[in-house]
């Protein structure tokens, strides 16, 4: 099995800043893309953030140019270094990675159970 676990959520003012990280750990071979969501009460689970195996970044209109996401491939994990931050991006942060469990198999997409990130106005 692959579980992710997320960690670094919290209350903040707006305006600040907070980090969240997310390990993966299980039975990986590999993994391609990681990346965040989130979800606010009442609303759907849109895309934050995502990163490739090699490095390449993109980003939600809404968080671009705020938000930071990197990832560590010899320890399986990913951040997201939030700046600047408002109300409405006040949501649970879900981790999400594309792992491929052995050598030859394909990639299925895992997700952590999320972490809560409150920013009070």
């Amino acid at each position: 099995q692959v579980q992710l676990v997320e960690s670094g959520g919290g209350l903040v003012q707006a305006g600040g800043s907070l980090r969240i990280s997310c390990a993966a750990s299980g039975t990986i071979f590999t993994i391609n893309a990681m990346g965040w969501y989130r979800q606010a009460p009442g609303k759907q689970r849109e895309w934050v953030a995502t990163v490739t195996s090699g490095g390449t970044t993109s980003y939600a209109d809404s968080v671009k140019g705020r938000f930071t996401i990197s990832r560590d491939n010899a320890k399986n994990t990913v951040d997201l270094q939030m700046n600047s931050l408002m109300p409405e991006d006040t949501a649970a942060y879900y981790c999400n990675a594309d792992v491929s469990r052995y050598s030859g198999r394909g990639y299925y997409s895992y997700w952590g159970q999320g972490t809560q990130v409150t920013v009070s106005s």
